[in-house]
């Protein structure tokens, strides 16, 4: 058996390696398109807007929201934030100009950068544009204003105003460097002072809250006072108007009384006059038929003698 082997020529077999060869081709290929995948797709959150660097240069072009695709490992792109968003600029210093160092725990600036500011501004800001524009800006402001006021002025009597005069002096910076980045509000919180000087003003605010409650009380005495005179005054005024209501009406009543005397001494007057006019006429139609009545006698008695 071992002659008849030999005399047979080995015959060449398929290559086993040629389809794991072609297996492995293909995994590469899945392998690098995935990685390709990985480092060009990028998503763009809502609220954003993409720049994007080429070897350290800063790209004309922009993303909004959405996926997008890139030039992996040469192209790369940072999120710039195009909506509300607050800055909190915390342990701020300020010394006052009588040379107390206060704090204030913390600022709060809520501010907006506009679309079309997004490539200037992160080109002369880079894209922490924020921190040179808002939390160095807030630093600048805050120590030029304390160094111009005592701690009474910052502590209490300004504190109510600090908060617009901040805003409107970064509003005018940025109006002025960074276009397009608006200061919406300014919030600022009450300064930490030196403990003992914190007791002092706890103390004299006590003894004002003291005196402005005398104060108040004395006020409510003076009003109820004044109140009181008033009252007075009114009660007077109407005694007054009542008498002399009073007083006309009596006195109307005696004109009245007057008038209504006259008026009757005109009628009985008058009634007289009237019965001694009827009198009188009475008499001289009596004395009239009277001598009449004599004439006519004296006729006949002279026309008898005469026959």
């Amino acid at each position: 058996s071992s002659g008849i082997n030999a005399e047979w020529p080995l015959r060449p077999g398929p290559i086993q390696g040629g389809s794991s060869f072609s297996g492995t081709i293909l995994i590469i290929v899945i392998v690098l398109s995935a990685l390709l995948m990985q480092f060009s797709l990028h998503k763009v959150e809502e609220g954003h807007i993409a720049v994007y660097y080429r070897g350290g240069a800063l790209l004309h072009g922009l993303s909004f929201p959405g996926y997008h695709f890139m030039l992996p490992f040469i192209t790369s792109y940072k999120p710039v934030q195009v909506t509300t968003q607050t800055d909190e600029v915390t342990d701020i210093p300020c010394g006052t100009s009588g040379g107390v160092m206060i704090y204030f725990d913390r600022i709060e600036v809520v501010n907006m950068l506009r679309h079309d500011a997004v490539l200037n501004v992160v080109r002369n800001f880079t894209a922490d544009y924020d921190k040179p524009l808002i939390f160095d800006k807030v630093h600048h402001e805050v120590n030029q204003f304390c160094s111009t006021q005592n701690l009474h002025s910052v502590y209490i009597d300004l504190f109510d105003q600090i908060d617009e005069n901040l805003k409107v002096a970064l509003q005018r910076d940025l109006t002025n460097i960074a276009p397009g980045l608006e200061i919406v509000s300014v919030r600022v919180t009450k300064p930490k002072i030196p403990e003992a000087i914190r007791r002092n003003y706890e103390l004299m605010e006590a003894e004002r809250t003291k005196l402005l409650i005398a104060t108040e009380k004395q006020k409510v005495v003076e009003k109820e006072a004044e109140t009181e005179r008033k009252r007075a005054i009114i009660e007077a005024n109407k005694q007054a108007e009542v008498a002399n209501i009073t007083f006309g009406q009596k006195i109307m009543e005696k004109d009245s009384l007057q008038k209504m005397s006259e008026i009757e001494d005109t009628t009985n007057l008058a009634r007289q006059r009237s019965q001694a006019d009827a009198e009188f006429y009475a008499a001289k139609m009596a004395a009239s038929a009277n001598s009449v009545s004599s004439l006519q006698n004296t006729d006949y008695k002279y026309t008898a003698v005469k026959n």
